[in-house]
Order: structure tokens, then sequence, then C-alpha cells
């Protein structure tokens, strides 16, 4: 053998072992590695009393989305707005789609998580900031069963969603509190919505879900009224109502839920000075830890059987 055959077949050598371990590690699975290398680029934590759930924020929380059968739930980086995500067992459902300016931002958000079909589309109220995009994904994707409050809106935004909704043939379902529906393995639960009220924001559909006995509440834009219009289970995640707005996340409310987690979806220097001290000292003071998107970006939280 010549001498140069020699050190290539010790260098081809020590290669084939490499790949041996890596395979070792990853189980021959492409997806666990690729899913390995994009976690890289979040910060993840695990949080205190929540022992099989991460949090994760940032760009690498913006992957293809791995086939297991963990519950994820993205609280999207979608400026003064809301739009939250649940996949759980190849089944979805969006809470709201933010503003008019961020509804193409939302369709890439999902074409990127390799979402094809929203199950469940949850327009909560008919505000700008919760709806403005929803047509944008109506368009977009295949679209299951749509949930809306009753309460009209004489705004364009409102309109485009409603011309969106005509052009596929959908049609909007009105919830009322206690219908249930699952997303996978996830149980939720229609735990307010009042069609009458005057003001909009007490008429978000207010969902709280559970998976593998960890309890999360999604509120939409949800006030002090609608808190304390019925008793509620603890929760262990809480989408914080309205933005942490001082009109949202009162003293007895919070001190009734006791969230271990609170989740913010906020922009940046926004005008409406959200969050507010108030509600953020609240919230600290039951003990949750806060994650906004103003601050992190997007969040992802992860929960593993």
């Amino acid at each position: 053998m010549k001498k140069n055959d020699k050190k290539n077949s010790v260098v081809g050598t020590i290669i084939a072992i490499g790949l041996i371990i890596v395979i070792a590690i990853f189980g021959g699975n492409n997806q666990d590695l690729f899913t390995s290398q994009a976690s890289n680029d979040a910060n993840s934590e695990q949080v205190s009393g929540l022992d099989n759930v991460v949090i994760s924020s940032g760009s690498g929380c913006i992957a293809t989305i791995p086939d297991d059968n963990y519950l994820r739930v993205y609280c999207l980086d979608v400026g003064q707005g809301d739009s939250i995500l649940v996949v759980n067992q190849g089944k979805t459902m969006l809470i709201d789609a933010s503003t008019n300016e961020m509804g193409s931002t939302v369709v890439k958000y999902l074409k990127d998580l390799g979402i094809k079909k929203i199950d469940y589309l949850v327009g909560t109220h008919p505000h700008e900031d919760h709806i403005g995009g929803l047509d944008n994904v109506i368009k977009t994707f295949d679209i299951g069963t749509i949930y809306m409050p009753k309460k009209q809106s004489n705004t364009k935004t409102f309109e485009d969603v409603l011309n969106a909704i005509k052009a596929k043939n959908l049609k909007v379902t009105a919830p009322s509190i206690g219908d249930k529906f699952n997303v996978g393995d996830a149980k939720c639960e229609v735990m307010a919505i009042n069609n009458d009220a005057e003001d909009t924001n007490e008429c978000s559909i207010v969902i709280q879900m559970e998976c593998e006995g960890v309890k999360y509440l999604f509120t939409g834009d949800a006030d002090y009224n609608v808190e304390k219009s019925r008793k509620w289970d603890n929760i262990d995640i809480l989408k914080v109502g309205h933005h942490g707005s001082r009109t949202s996340s009162s003293k007895d409310f919070l001190n009734q839920i006791k969230p271990k987690v609170a989740l913010i979806s906020v922009g940046k220097d926004n005008t409406y000075g959200h969050p507010t001290e108030s509600a953020l000292k609240r919230l600290t003071n039951v003990g949750a830890k806060i994650y906004r998107t103003d601050e992190s970006g997007t969040i992802l939280v992860l929960e593993k059987k």
C-alpha cells in the first residue's frame, strides 16, 4: 500500500467512526438532527413546577415541526396584536392573526412551520389587531371550523374576513360557553363569550386547554368584567389578556388561577403603554414567569409526554 493510500484509509476510518457515533446519537433520524440544530438558534429553559414543559424564544422557534406527538403552543411575534398557534398530533388551532399589516407575516410563519391546514380558526373578537390577518390565512390554507362571536363590526377589516370566508364557501360558528373540542390530545373548552356585550373586548372567546395535566388559558382581550364573570381553574400557562392592559389580569383573577407562566403578545414601543407596570406587578406577585414577544420574539411552549 502506498503511503498516501494508507493515509487516506486512516482518514476514511475516522470519518466512518464519526458517522457511526452520529447515527447512534440521533438514531438515524435526520429530522431529529435538523430539529436539534434548529433549536440551537433559540433560547430554551424549563419552568419550575412544569417538568415536561420547555419554553423557547427567538427565531429558532420557527422551523418545520417534526412528526411527533408533542404539544406545541406558539405565541407568534406579530407586533401589537395576537396570534397563537396550537399544534398536536398533526391537528392545529390558530387563535387570531394580528393586524392587516401582519397577515402575510402570520402566513409565512405557518408555512415555515410546515402547516397545511388550520383545523380550528378562532377570531376571538372583531378588533383589527386580532382578526386583521384572518383573511390572509383563510385564503392560503385549508380551513376546518371557524369560531367567532356574533358581535359585528362595520370596519373594512371585518368585511374582508367575511368575504374571504364566503369565497371559500365556509361558515362561522358562534360557540357557547361549555362547548368542547379537541386539538389532537389537547382538550379545549370555551370558558367565556358574551355576544351581547357593548364593549367588544368583553365578547372575546376565552378557551381553556388541557394536555397531559398542563392547563392553558387563552384570553383574547378579555377584561375585568369577563374575569369576574365565573370561577376559574388553576392555570399553568396564561396568555395574558389585552396585551397586559391595566384593565385585564385583575388581582382576584390571578389569585384564583395562579399561573406559573404568563405569555404577553405585544409590540415593541407601542403607543398604548402595554404591558402596563400595574399588570406586570400583579403577574409577578402571583409568581408567574413572564415572557413577552416584544423582548423575546416568538415564544414556543413545548410539552413533552
